[in-house]
């Protein structure tokens, strides 16, 4: 799918029955992405199958009691299946128990309803892009803007369409690129508010900070680790790009070279979270800041919305109990 058409998906199609609106004795029969699918046994010796199903609006963990049964038919990672079964909750989420599936035919089904993406137009996020790439005054450092985000049409393509995470936050299309924004935007007020940062460091490594993502994550619709994601990791990746990037530029200072990468390694903050160095420069520490911010509220703000779609909270005084991402108990503030 082009990206235009990974965007192009501001209606719902009418009468599908989505992920989100999923509640507790709903009986589902529609079609769902296959994301994941693995034999498991039950403590009886039963085999049976788990399987994740995904569309726009989210995942649903689901099972498959009795995978022989004749109205389970074979099916396989990335598959579009037609199910029909039963909605139940289990440990406080919605569980999914299937008694028939096949594999959808073609043309029986949008792709573009499978496929989570940023609330925000893309349109719109690219020029807001493009407006931060040109306020980095600094001559190098907008050359090293210039080359990746710009000059490298492919990768900025892949980069505007990427999700930032597998599932923890920003998981949809565009998602890297609104989280890199965000955290952008997070830096500038920093600039504003603390004038000893060095804006132009600031700004061009939180542009660059999550590039790695590009190839730590492949593209939807599978949007998993690949192999180089799993073994070196995206913060690695994206050091390496740009300092590949720097290296095609004639004459970039030395030191400013290293500012820039350190940063960039620095950016998740500690070693137990990834980082291969912790912040020694105050751009560094800002970056790692914003970093944790955003991430940290989109994850709220994901975990609130999916609460407010399955109607959590709203008998118990705005709880909507406990998320392992957090590790807290999450409630809504009060109107």
């Amino acid at each position: 799918m082009e990206m235009n058409a990974f965007f192009n998906q501001q209606a719902k199609t009418a009468g599908m029955r989505y992920i989100e609106s999923f509640y507790d004795g709903l009986r589902v029969a529609d079609t769902y992405l296959v994301k994941t699918k693995n034999q498991a046994v039950t403590k009886n010796g039963k085999e049976y199958l788990n399987v994740t199903l995904q569309d726009r609006t989210g995942q649903v963990d689901a099972k498959v009691w009795e995978p022989n049964s004749p109205g389970i038919a074979e099916f396989d990672v990335l598959d579009y299946v037609y199910v029909e079964g039963n909605v139940t909750v289990y440990n406080g989420t919605n569980q999914l128990s299937i008694q028939r599936l096949r594999v959808a035919k073609e043309g029986s089904y949008n792709p573009a309803d499978y496929f989570p993406v940023s609330a925000r137009p893309v349109e719109e996020m690219q020029q807001e892009l493009k407006a931060d790439i040109a306020s980095v005054k600094n001559p190098y450092l907008h050359s090293v803007l210039q080359k990746i985000f710009v000059d490298d049409t492919a990768f900025y393509e892949e980069f505007c369409k990427h999700s930032a995470a597998k599932s923890v936050h920003h998981g949809f299309v565009g998602g890297l690129l609104e989280h890199t924004l965000s955290v952008t935007a997070i830096c500038d007020y920093f600039s504003k508010h603390y004038p000893d940062l060095k804006r132009d460091l600031l700004i061009t490594a939180a542009l660059c900070h999550d590039i790695g993502k590009v190839t730590e994550l492949t593209s939807f619709p599978r949007n998993d680790y690949s192999d180089e994601g799993q073994l070196i990791g995206h913060i690695v990746i994206g050091y390496q790009k740009v300092m590949n990037t720097i290296d095609t530029i004639p004459d970039f200072p030395k030191t400013l070279a290293a500012e820039l990468g350190h940063c960039i390694l620095a950016h998740h903050g500690e070693l137990e979270y990834g980082s291969p160095k912790k912040p020694a420069l105050m751009e560094a520490m800002a970056l790692s800041f914003a970093d944790n911010v955003d991430a940290k509220l989109e994850t709220m703000r994901e975990a609130l919305h999916q609460a407010d779609n399955a109607g959590k909270g709203s008998d118990n005084g705005g709880w909507i109990g406990f998320n392992k991402l957090i590790d807290s108990n999450l409630r809504r503030t009060s109107d």
